[in-house]
Parts: structure tokens; sequence; C-alpha cells
């Protein structure tokens, strides 16, 4: 409400996102682990509900943290977790080689943009609600598409 601007600015780089032709639950995991590293407990609400409501397991979502030691992601999903987590931490791995090189084989250069873009806007998410103090568990999912 101060700076609807700003809001406006960061949700219509959201839109562009989601409206990228990525895979919607691709989205929703990569939405959850940049949280999960963040600590964002709001938005981890947030993107958890809105992965099982569009049918992402609770298997999958449990073992999010721990993506490398399962079974559970196809090859293209651990490039994309792999690259969320070199992107959210960019001051500690600096995007190493051997990740973008990960990423580039799964993804095309226009998809690996806007992956790339998914990752900078939840980043940008998580420093704004923890930073205003985002309640966690208040968020309720709209009701899903017939």
């Amino acid at each position: 409400m101060v700076a609807p601007q700003a809001y406006r600015a960061l949700a219509g780089l959201g839109s562009y996102v989601t409206n990228s032709g990525l895979d919607p639950a691709l989205l929703e995991l990569v939405k959850v682990r940049a949280s999960q590293i963040n600590r964002c407990a709001y938005c981890i609400d947030m993107h958890t509900k809105d992965a099982r409501g569009n049918g992402e397991s609770e298997q999958r979502l449990y073992a999010l943290t721990a993506w490398r030691e399962t079974p559970f992601f196809t090859d293209r999903e651990r490039a994309a977790l792999a690259w969320t987590e070199a992107i959210t931490l960019i001051n500690e791995t600096h995007a190493p080689d051997d990740v973008y090189e990960e990423v580039r084989q799964q993804f095309t250069e226009q998809e690996l943009v806007n992956l790339t873009m998914a990752i900078v806007v939840i980043n940008g998410w998580n420093r704004l609600l923890i930073g205003f103090r985002a309640v966690p568990g208040t968020y309720e999912p709209k009701a899903a598409h017939a």
C-alpha cells in the first residue's frame, strides 16, 4: 500500500515468469526450495500449499531439502534445483560452471533466462516478506480453476 508501483513491478515480473511456458510444478519447486534456503516461512507455507493444490506429492515436498539424495526428481528438476541453490546463494557459490553447464543441458536459452528470472522473483519476495514480517499461515490459496 505504501509503494504500489514497486509492488506492481515485482508482481509483473512474477506474472511474466508464470506465463513464460515453464512448467508450473517446476516453478513451485523452485519457489519452495529458494524459500527454504532463505528461511521465509510465509513463502514456504504459500508455495507448498500452491504446489499441493496443483497436484504435487507430499513425498516430494517433504524431500525437497534433500533432493540430491532422493530418486523423486527428474534430471530437469534436479538441474533447476541446483541452479536455484546456486543463484539463491550467489554470494557463496558464484554460480559454478558445472551447475551452469548442467542447467544449460536441460533448458533452452530462453527457458534458462525465464528460470533465472523465477529465482530472482522468489528471492525478492522472500526478502520483502521476511523484512516486513509477513505472518506465516495467513495465506489462503485461490480456488483451483475447473
